[in-house]
């Protein structure tokens, strides 16, 4: 990757944007939504019986990690697991009735968290209620995923995984370097992580995607070959190469890393760089942002066939679902809302306590909002915008209602965009730089410091 000249209105000390899994992204989310919009919301969407999607939150980890920003409980308290089993089955019960029977639920996932902290019992349980109280679907091209961290699974967890119907997993490396597992307190072999890939294999799940994480303390180029090298030769479907986001202001763990450990802006660039080289030398192909994939995974055929769409769990391969988010601090995308559910386990359990949605925040979108988040959305997962397409969609005359945007897009090196009378194309290393191009459309974008904290750097 070339340092190139960024525009002045790109610069800062902090270079930060949303990472845009939804938009507007979640800290624009109103705590005046209430349940009874997300009802409303829920029977909109059952106009027309599109298929279903399902996101499942186990917020609980038996070992923190200290890069992590997920909303966890680290706890080894195996009743915590049985409790919050019994508040999910009260808000299925809730939720289930909001939603035509006959729509079909063609993708879950399991998130966390640890999924796997569960008991195999637990876990058959789960999936037991989910297909009592939705259609969940039996089509070979259905995409049921769930998270896992190998160090809990054993080869018999995946035969169990497998059979609950499973078909896709995703496993968490982030680095094999001894020293880096140190810093960020996740000790991981390689061989147990070759394990589970193999019964992946052998039990015969659809895809295997292994997440790895640049940035890290201790980090350097020449540490991180030896990581690739592992993973390549496991051959999984995809990856996810993500950027580590320090706000240890935000996410208290955070402050066990040394700031003078982290690798620097051009160690960084490189461990990217040469991490991309290895990956395109391996045969995979680079999906919208963070995201790689082999051409015989569903993502990739999911970007060639215009299917491609990002939600809160990243990349989604089916575009016309419904999000329902199960679970403490879900978030859903239902009809023209977002809702989210008490990011705390005390107001999640009060509320189920008292018959009623956990619902603590959302949002209605604005016919502004939605054509914004077209905009955004296509050119994070297809790195193009066809703009006479949306023109008829939203009804309107791009070039007037973008003006000032357009604007700003002319100031960029000329090898990020490629701009013409009806389409946008983000190439080269506009593709590093993809968040802040879409930040440009972004219309609850501030320059006050305050609001950038909330959001990691792109590099």
């Amino acid at each position: 990757m070339n340092t190139v000249e960024i525009p002045a209105w790109l610069r800062g000390e902090t270079n930060t944007a949303p990472r845009y899994t939804s938009y507007p992204p979640a800290p624009h989310f109103r705590p005046d939504f209430t349940a009874a919009d997300y009802t409303q919301a829920a029977q909109r969407s059952n106009v027309g019986g599109a298929p279903l999607s399902l996101y499942v939150h186990i917020p609980f980890c038996h070992s923190l990690c200290y890069y992590c920003a997920c909303n966890k409980i680290v706890t080894k308290d195996k009743e915590a697991g049985r409790t919050y089993l019994d508040y999910l089955r009260k808000e299925l019960e809730l939720v289930a009735p909001l939603y035509d029977r006959q729509r079909v639920v063609t993708q879950l996932h399991w998130g966390g968290g640890t999924p796997t902290y569960l008991s195999d019992a637990e876990m058959t349980e789960l999936m037991y209620q989910l297909a009592h109280h939705f259609n969940l679907s039996r089509a070979a091209d259905a995409e049921f995923s769930i998270e896992i961290d190998p160090r809990t699974v054993d080869d018999g967890g995946m035969a169990l995984l497998r059979g609950l119907g499973f078909n896709r997993v995703s496993l968490g490396v982030q680095d094999f370097d001894p020293d880096v597992q140190k810093a960020v307190h996740r000790i991981q072999s390689v061989e147990k992580t070759a394990a589970v890939v193999n019964a992946a294999r052998r039990y015969g799940f659809r895809s295997v995607s292994v997440d790895l994480i640049y940035g890290l303390p201790l980090q350097t180029a020449e540490r991180f070959r030896h990581t690739l090298r592992e993973v390549i030769a496991m051959a999984p479907d995809r990856l996810s190469l993500f950027h580590y986001a320090h706000l240890p202001q935000r996410f208290f763990p955070q402050n066990r890393i040394h700031v003078e450990d982290l690798p620097s802006l051009e160690e960084k660039r490189l461990l990217l760089e040469e991490t991309q080289a290895a990956l395109r030398a391996a045969g995979y192909e680079e999906i919208g942002m963070d995201h790689y994939a082999r051409r015989s995974d569903g993502l990739f055929q999911a970007r060639e066939g215009g299917e491609l769409r990002r939600n809160f769990q990243g990349y989604s391969t089916q575009a016309s679902t419904d999000l329902i988010g199960l679970g403490v601090s879900s978030i859903g995308q239902v009809d023209n809302t977002y809702v989210q559910n008490h990011k705390m386990l005390p107001a999640y359990y009060a509320a189920l306590d008292a018959g009623q949605l956990p619902t603590e925040r959302g949002l209605l979108l604005l016919p502004d909002d939605l054509l914004r988040r077209d905009v955004i959305m296509d050119l994070l997962c297809l790195l193009t915008l066809d703009i006479a397409a949306l023109e008829q969609r939203h009804q309107i005359d791009f070039a007037d209602y973008f003006r000032a945007e357009l604007a700003l897009l002319d100031q960029l090196p000329e090898h990020w965009l490629e701009r013409g009378p009806r389409h946008l194309r983000i190439f080269g290393a506009g593709k590093h730089y993809i968040r802040f191009i879409c930040r440009l459309f972004d219309r609850y974008w501030s320059d006050n410091p305050l609001h950038q904290a909330q959001y990691s750097q792109v590099l």
